[in-house]
């Protein structure tokens, strides 16, 4: 066992012991297990070919050993308890005491051998998303080999031909162990570590719940109707932000496990995608980009070189994926009038306040009063006031003087003199205005201003 990998994770890393299986193969590898919700920052490997570790959002990288030519990993499917915000816990199905799983890093041309132990109620398998390997290994329970049962360990082994980003997911049961939370990053780096560099690896997969405020376990028949949208399960503000020293390259892998797409965009900077999980983009087919559209059961990563300094949002550009539960059902009452109705109520209940009539912004202002294990439907704050955002948003933040290995969060960013929005109280230039629905071709000659 590679223990320095082992010990590094920090004190949320416990060793569990292995299921007992006899195999062909010698005993098990232990089975490593994670219950934190922050981000793990993997070392890099202390032996074997060298690459930089992926950073996973509020996630960790299983730790691996080598047996003769062999990397070796052990997956236990199990139900688990994820913290997706604080206040906020979920009884999901996941990998080694976490949903997402813990992503499996390795390199082109190695050979794995990843032990699945199945301790759900029912059987399970894993399908390597996006990787070429033999058919008896693709893991779709009842086609590429019988489905694992509860208590067994099936054992999984093939060739990594290319490198890449990809994901492993349940072919079982798929609408039940999915939208529960069984998923996770699969990266395979290239052998030649000149081949595609960058200083900052993120990843990050996006799953979708359907967790009614108060409950804790997700509706797994639900196909539309989502109310938790989150990033590796986490959702703001309790996703972790992506800390960049300037200068750096920088990767963000991306995965969607959900029902729907996910245009994600990336505020203060333009970038290229440069892999997908058919393989890496050459040079002469990129394009630059702000927003990159993610479609279901697919990965993209982009690149950009930061340097650009400043607190940066990132999120799904599709409004209500940046909102929380109770994010549905609620009536617009967008110019309606409610003195009246606000007074009768308040003979009742004392301190009611009504919202809605000029916006709902004021949903991210208030303390309310919500039902247990439930976060606010807009919340988290900024430096200067509440950010009325929730589900998949974060923070990618560029600051000078980053260590290369520092990853925690530095803080806001105070922008330089003369270089933030402000309130103008001079005189202001005439306003123009248009009430047509015709289309209006502007003068070739505008009127300047000296």
């Amino acid at each position: 066992m590679n223990r320095r990998q082992l010990l590094a994770g920090g004190a949320g890393l416990a060793m569990a012991s292995a299921a007992q299986a006899q195999t062909r193969f010698r005993d098990l590898p232990e089975a490593a297990s994670y219950d934190s919700p922050n981000t793990q920052v993997p070392p890099r490997p202390s032996n074997g070919p060298d690459y930089n570790p992926v950073v996973t959002l509020n996630g960790w990288s299983l730790p691996w050993r080598m047996n003769s030519n062999v990397k070796e990993f052990h997956l236990v499917a199990e139900p688990v308890e994820r913290i997706m915000a604080n206040g906020m816990m979920a009884r999901l199905w996941g990998y080694n005491g976490q949903s997402t799983g813990p992503t499996i890093e390795a390199v082109e041309g190695e050979r794995v051998r990843i032990y699945v132990t199945n301790r759900l109620p029912e059987h399970t398998s894993v399908h390597w998303h996006g990787l070429i390997l033999p058919s008896g290994m693709d893991g779709v329970g009842g086609l590429s080999h019988p489905a694992i049962p509860p208590g067994k360990t099936f054992v999984y082994e093939f060739d990594l031909t290319k490198s890449g980003t990809f994901m492993y997911h349940p072919h079982a049961d798929e609408m039940v162990q999915m939208a529960m939370g069984m998923m996770g990053l699969f990266i395979v780096h290239p052998r030649d570590p000149a081949f595609m560099p960058v200083d900052r690896d993120f990843a990050f997969l996006l799953a979708a719940y359907d967790i009614d405020p108060g409950t804790y376990i997700p509706r797994v028949a639900e196909m539309t109707n989502f109310n938790m949208w989150t990033w590796n399960s986490r959702i703001f503000p309790d996703i972790d932000p992506l800390v960049v020293n300037k200068g750096d390259r920088v990767r963000v892998r991306c995965g969607n496990l959900t029902m729907t797409n996910h245009p994600i965009h990336m505020h203060g900077y333009d970038f290229e995608v440069t892999c997908t999980d058919g393989g890496w983009v050459p040079e002469s087919a990129r394009w630059p980009e702000v927003s990159i559209d993610i479609p279901v059961g697919a990965m993209r990563a982009y690149e950009f070189d930061a340097v650009h300094e400043g607190d940066w949002a990132i999120h799904c550009h599709k409004s209500h994926h940046t909102m929380n539960a109770m994010g549905h059902d609620l009536p617009t009452f967008i110019g309606v009038d409610k003195r009246k109705l606000t007074g009768m109520i308040r003979k009742e209940t004392r301190g009611y306040m009504p919202m809605g009539t000029a916006g709902m912004a004021d949903m991210g202002e208030m303390s309310m009063e919500l039902p247990e294990n439930t976060v606010p439907m807009m919340t988290g704050w900024g430096p200067y006031g509440p950010l009325e955002m929730g589900g998949m948003f974060s923070v990618v933040k560029v600051r000078e003087g980053i260590a290369p290995d520092d990853y925690s969060d530095p803080g806001w960013y105070e922008n330089p003199p003369g270089t933030e929005a402000w309130e103008w109280t001079g005189e202001l230039p005439e306003e123009a205005r248009n009430t047509s629905p015709d289309t209006i071709i502007p003068p070739r000659d505008h009127v300047r201003r000296g």
